[in-house]
């Protein structure tokens, strides 16, 4: 497995955030579906203020760049991502059309 980390913002909006945390409490069971198909076994989303952490585990060979967004074949899942989509924004250090933003390993523990 390897482990991937990402960041995105929110819009800074109170209302919007509070939206965007309570759909991340009901998932679409089509969303969680579409993840484990594409080979995502564990994943995490953190928030502090406006800026969201992803923590995402996936097999050998994973491209976030091809594969992530494979989930999103399926309507209701491409549903989702737009309607998570109207609640985000790239984060400043965001390079071309990337939405999540690819976080560098700076220190690892267990590398130590």
């Amino acid at each position: 497995m390897r482990s991937f980390a990402m960041a995105l913002d929110l819009v800074d909006d109170p209302v919007r955030i509070a939206e965007y945390d309570a759909h991340h409490r009901q998932v679409w069971p089509e969303v969680l579906s579409g993840l484990r198909s594409i080979g995502i076994t564990r994943m995490r989303i953190y928030r502090c203020g406006t800026r969201l952490f992803m923590a995402f585990e996936a097999p050998e060979g994973f491209d976030p760049d091809r594969d992530y967004q494979g989930y999103a074949e399926d309507p209701r899942c491409r549903a989702w991502d737009a309607l998570m989509r109207s609640y985000q924004q790239q984060v400043p250090a965001a390079s071309g059309n990337a939405w999540w933003t690819p976080m560098t390993l700076v220190f690892d523990l267990e590398s130590s």
